[in-house]
């Protein structure tokens, strides 16, 4: 099976490539990246490219499954038009390239909560999202909802901190439901998805996900 992933560079991403090369059901990855992703495998095939001008390269987003990790904070990007952007029209774009070059399946990561009518701008974006990429009607697609995650190597100093006060809490028995999960388990959760035939559209909520974890 040959996997496009968008988004390699960032946490989920890098542990999701990770995951792809390890299992022997995906011969190919190939990876669309805006820098040097750093990773040497056998199976890698990645691309450098400029998000903004896809000549000459969007042909290229051809396999079996996508999986799109790509995604930035508002701090990150400089603004919340700079951030829907980036999360929104980047990986429309990628996804429009893939099913116009035959892709059947796609494997999106979004969040637990995303609503297109919510009052937050992050859940709000991830529920345009959802919605937009179904719209494309690819004959598979799995939307991956986990809720707050936590990153090996965290570069954003309030997330770092929400994710250990969750953590000191779930520990004493409060806000289970809320309690982060792993990127790296996330990944893992993505890779199985992709790696068997599905028809249709279905959501992996963050309990699907606890449950998956489990099973591990």
């Amino acid at each position: 099976m040959r996997a496009i992933v968008v988004g390699a560079t960032g946490a989920v991403g890098r542990d999701l490539v990770e995951a792809l090369c390890a299992d022997p059901r995906y011969t190919e990855v190939r990876t669309f990246t805006r820098r040097e992703l750093g990773v040497d495998d056998p199976k890698l095939r990645p691309y450098v490219v400029d998000f903004e001008r896809t000549e000459g390269w969007h042909d290229l987003v051809q396999g079996d499954v996508v999986f799109s990790a790509l995604g930035t904070s508002k701090k990150q990007a400089g603004s919340k038009e700079a951030q829907y952007h980036i999360d929104h029209d980047y990986q429309l774009m990628f996804a429009t390239f893939a099913k116009q070059n035959g892709v059947r399946h796609m494997v999106l990561v979004s969040s637990a909560g995303a609503d297109t009518g919510s009052s937050f701008f992050y859940m709000k974006l991830k529920g345009v999202i959802e919605r937009d990429v179904e719209a494309l009607g690819f004959a598979g697609l799995t939307i991956v909802q986990p809720p707050s995650l936590i990153r090996k190597h965290a570069k954003r100093p309030l997330e770092t901190i929400s994710v250990k006060a969750l953590q000191a809490l779930n520990a004493i028995g409060l806000f289970k439901s809320m309690a982060p999960i792993s990127t790296e388990i996330v990944a893992q959760c993505m890779a199985e998805a992709g790696g068997e035939p599905f028809e249709g559209v279905r959501r992996i909520s963050k309990q699907a996900i606890r449950r998956f974890a489990e099973s591990k």
